[in-house]
């Protein structure tokens, strides 16, 4: 894992020079290599990002390397209104990620939401907005759908059947109107739209979905499909996270397993950017400390381990995983309670922090220094 050369101060730079040449910060920003720009935008709060991102001559050429998680808490800062252009550059990875993410509250979709980003593509350009809807699952559609309009479709047999009142209509055959008398449903018409023009099956399959299909049987799939991305990004169900605050008995709580691999961690794909964890010098935190000792492979697999705990700590503790605040959240409370398992259990035996980040895992370490605390830990 090596760590991004340059960062905030070279973000903070850069804008400030914005002010006064925005030429001169356009140029010495597309001098960087691509890597070095990516550092430069993402370690920017993210409400400043967009500026970054509009001195790039090939913005588009960057914005697919955004982490997923990245990508939403830019777009969340612009404000979806005004991130057409964003989401236009965006891979439909990052876009079904980003509503992974961004969409749902707890097991539900929240449809006005999930609303708010199909307006926006709609605002990009057509290519993006039906490029996003057949990378998009059938199901999220069907409910977006669903929220918006009332869908019938003519009979073959019914010679003096009448479309609803205002129905709208593509081709003669699948009618809709809008659920609420006030909405105007731009969005949703082109979405439809540019269905109809460019993938037709797509678009026939979802008229049907919605007015065939059961609801519970489409929001259990969305749900599923949802899960198991999230699970990719390191984000597992809620209650397989609420693992980590089980019970642990005092008398366990500074146990050693034999020969057990704590480091044996695996690399995955990270959907934040955090290209180092806080300086180890300046770090309250015990477990930064200990995790700087080590060496290569070791200390990767620590790295890998403990955004693992944070991500699981999100999940339990019910944190929007669209929230820019929710990861320093969970990587502050994963820091102090894994700390204070190193100690108790460095303590008991008089081990080094190290060797005790070699002994045990990062998920048991934070449950024994949680179980020690466990009315501050569950706060």
């Amino acid at each position: 894992m090596a760590s991004a050369p340059i960062g905030p101060d070279e973000s903070r730079r850069l804008l400030e020079l914005a002010r006064s040449d925005r030429e001169a910060a356009s140029a010495s920003l597309a001098r960087l290599p691509v890597d070095d720009q990516l550092a430069v935008v993402c370690s920017a709060p993210p409400a400043r990002r967009a500026a970054l991102l509009a001195l790039l001559p090939d913005p588009e050429a960057l914005i697919p390397r955004l982490p997923e998680a990245e990508l939403v808490f830019t777009v969340k800062a612009v404000g979806l209104h005004d991130a057409g252009w964003i989401l236009a550059c965006a891979t439909s990875e990052q876009i079904i990620a980003g509503l992974d993410l961004d969409a749902w509250r707890g097991y539900e979709v929240d449809a006005d939401t999930l609303g708010e980003w199909i307006a926006s593509l709609a605002e990009a350009d057509q290519q993006a907005l039906v490029r996003a809807a057949r990378a998009l699952d059938p199901e999220l559609l069907v409910i977006y759908l669903r929220h918006r309009l009332l869908v019938v479709q003519k009979p073959d047999d019914d010679p003096g059947w009448q479309p609803p009142d205002q129905a709208q209509t593509l081709e003669g055959q699948f009618y809709f109107v809008t659920r609420d008398e006030g909405d105007d449903a731009e969005a949703v018409v082109a979405l439809l739209r540019g269905l109809f023009d460019e993938d037709y099956w797509t678009y026939f399959r979802l008229m049907l979905g919605a007015i065939w299909e059961l609801d519970s049987d489409t929001e259990e799939w969305a749900l599923r499909w949802r899960t198991g991305r999230l699970q990719d990004l390191g984000f597992p169900p809620w209650d397989e996270a609420m693992g980590i605050y089980r019970f642990i008995a005092p008398e366990d709580r500074a146990r050693v397993p034999e020969a057990e691999q704590a480091l044996d961690v695996d690399a995955w794909k990270l959907p934040v950017w955090l290209p180092s964890l806080p300086d180890a010098a300046s770090s309250e935190h015990r477990v930064f400390r200990a995790i700087a000792a080590l060496a290569g492979d070791e200390r990767r697999a620590a790295y890998y381990a403990f955004v693992a705990v944070a991500n699981k700590i999100a999940v339990a503790d019910r944190m929007p995983l669209s929230d820019v605040e929710s990861t320093p959240r969970a990587i502050e409370k994963a820091a102090r309670f894994i700390s204070d398992g190193i100690a108790h259990v460095g303590a008991e035996h008089g081990l080094t922090d190290v060797d005790v980040l070699r002994r045990l895992t990062l998920e048991r370490l934070f449950g024994i220094g949680a179980n020690l605390d466990p009315l501050s830990a569950r706060r």
